[in-house]
């Protein structure tokens, strides 16, 4: 007897993963239609944000199957706990490092995500939290700094003046994600931008019937003035992947400008001579702070450089 001839493949389409889920993805259409897959094959690995091509499953007309990552225009990386670098945000356009009034900022963190959006080829932006209880001086001189080196700054508050209008400007057309310290109001700011956040994620979990198995989703929120606001738990505690210990200046925008005058292509501004940054440290033209963060980052790049390397895990080669 004749086997039952397989349903012919169904063609296939260009899409956007607006929710990952490790092996099950939502992918919106051209026409904004949202629809759960999953992904083929073993080694095919794919993160919010991704656009991808996809077709609907012959077997399951409710569901797709994703066969392939488009090029990718920039991909957030973060370092995790084992040492490995690792995908988590696909094609953005912005990272939004996110301060509060309180707690106090710690300011070499948030240099840290500056110059991660810096290696990944994004904009980034300082939001100020918060803001209705008053700067202190010594941030709002720390602000002023991120501010003359080219930085947007924005401040915004859930409850009071000034309000999300300055942040919601900065998002506007961007694809983008908040970082910052626990306790800075990430969530609260997100609910505030996207009402219906919580019962988008909810949807979306029950649509590819994994909200009960994992709580580590990746959920790409439409923001009503325009642009998209990606939540990960991958980037609520950031720590981007550290560069050759060479190219950690070019995560400091001002150290970067300052180097193009110094003797050596390959000073590292420590003690080599003819050093042009360490000449405008000394002149007051470049604030300690942010030459003390580079050190730092410096030093845990030539620490990190010195490890072997971690075998990476399959699919993300």
């Amino acid at each position: 007897m004749a086997r039952p001839a397989a349903p012919p493949a169904a063609p296939r389409e260009l899409g956007r993963i607006v929710a990952s889920y490790g092996r099950t993805v939502m992918v919106e259409d051209a026409a904004g239609h949202r629809l759960p897959c999953r992904l083929h094959g073993r080694r095919l690995s794919a993160v919010c944000g991704d656009a991808v091509s996809w077709a609907r499953d012959p077997a399951r007309d409710a569901q797709g199957i994703v066969h392939e990552v488009q090029a990718r225009r920039s991909l957030l990386m973060r370092l995790a706990g084992s040492g490995r670098s690792e995908p988590v945000v696909a094609n953005l356009t912005q990272l939004v490092a996110m301060v509060a009034v309180v707690p106090a900022p710690d300011w070499a963190i948030v240099d840290r995500y500056l110059a991660g959006a810096a290696w990944c080829g994004i904009r980034a932006a300082v939001a100020c939290n918060k803001a209705e209880l008053g700067l202190p001086e010594a941030m709002r001189a720390e602000l002023g700094v991120y501010a003359a080196i080219g930085y947007r700054i924005v401040q915004c508050s859930t409850r009071a003046a000034p309000g999300l209008d300055s942040l919601s400007a900065a998002l506007s057309g961007e694809s983008s994600v908040l970082v910052g310290q626990s306790g800075t109001g990430k969530s609260s700011l997100l609910n505030a931008l996207v009402p219906e956040a919580r019962a988008v994620t909810q949807e979306i979990s029950a649509a590819t019937e994994e909200g009960r198995h994992t709580t580590t989703s990746s959920v790409l929120h439409r923001l009503a003035g325009g642009g998209d606001l990606i939540d990960s738990p991958g980037v609520r505690d950031y720590a981007p992947p550290l560069p050759a210990p060479r190219s950690v200046a070019s995560g400091f925008v001002e150290i970067a400008a300052l180097a193009t005058g110094c003797r050596f292509a390959d000073c590292l501004h420590l003690e080599e001579p003819g050093c042009a940054v360490r000449s405008a440290l000394t002149a007051g033209r470049l604030w300690p702070r942010r030459f003390d963060s580079y050190r730092g980052l410096l030093a845990l790049a030539r620490e990190h450089a010195a490890r072997p390397p971690a075998r990476a895990p399959r699919g993300f080669r």
